[in-house]
C-alpha cells in the first residue's frame, strides 16, 4: 500500500518521519520534486530526516510504501516543514541591531522549538512502547485463557478417570 503527502514548496523544505506501530517498524519513503526527479529514497527505514533546498517551486510529493510487509498495517508520524518559520512579532520590523532583551527572547524561542522537537520524539517513543505493551498484554491474556481451558479440561478428565476406578462394572460377575 502506498500513501502520499503533498506540500507546496517555494524555498526549502524538511521532512521527518517515524514508524510508530506495525510490523518490523520499517517503511520505504520517496520524496519527489514537481518535475518527477527523486530527491530522496529510503528503503526499509524506521525513521529519517531530510532537508532540501527547493530548486523548483511547486508541489512536492512524499510517498510511503509498505509493499514488502503486506500483512501488517503501520502508523507513520510525518512532519513536513515547508519554508521558514515566521519571525517573532516586532523583531524584524526595525533595521537597527537587536537589543539584549530581543536577542534573549529570540534565543528562548529557538530553545523552546528545540524542546518541542524533543517532546515530539519522546511522545513517539512512548506511543511505540505503549503499543508494544498493549500487544504483549493481549497475547498474555489469550495465552492465560488457553491455559485455563486446558487446566479445566485436565481436571474434568482426571475426575472421570477416578470415577471409573471406583465404579463397579455392570454385566461382569465372577
Amino acid at each position: 500500500m502506498v500513501s502520499s503527502v503533498f506540500g507546496y514548496v517555494e524555498k526549502f523544505g524538511q521532512k521527518n518521519y517515524e514508524v510508530v506501530t506495525g510490523g518490523h517498524y520499517d517503511v520505504d519513503a520517496v520524496l519527489e520534486a514537481p518535475s518527477g526527479q527523486i530527491l530522496y529514497k529510503g528503503i526499509k527505514k524506521q525513521s529519517d530526516s531530510y532537508t532540501w533546498v527547493g530548486e523548483q517551486t511547486g508541489m512536492y510529493k512524499l510517498c510511503f510504501s509498505n509493499e514488502f510487509s503486506t500483512f501488517s498495517h503501520k502508523l507513520v508520524y510525518v512532519d513536513f516543514v515547508v519554508g521558514e518559520e515566521k519571525p517573532l512579532p516586532g523583531v524584524g520590523e526595525h533595521l537597527t541591531a537587536m537589543t539584549k532583551l530581543e536577542t534573549s527572547s529570540s534565543n528562548v524561542h529557538e530553545h523552546l522549538n528545540t524542546i518541542i522537537d524533543y517532546q515530539t520524539h519522546h511522545r513517539l517513543m512512548e506511543a511505540q512502547g505503549r503499543k508494544r505493551a498493549e500487544d504483549l498484554n493481549t497475547r498474555v491474556m489469550y495465552w492465560s485463557m488457553g491455559e485455563t481451558v486446558v487446566i479445566v479440561l485436565i481436571a474434568v478428565g482426571q475426575v472421570m478417570v477416578l470415577r471409573n476406578f471406583f465404579s463397579e462394572k455392570k454385566g461382569t460377575s465372577s
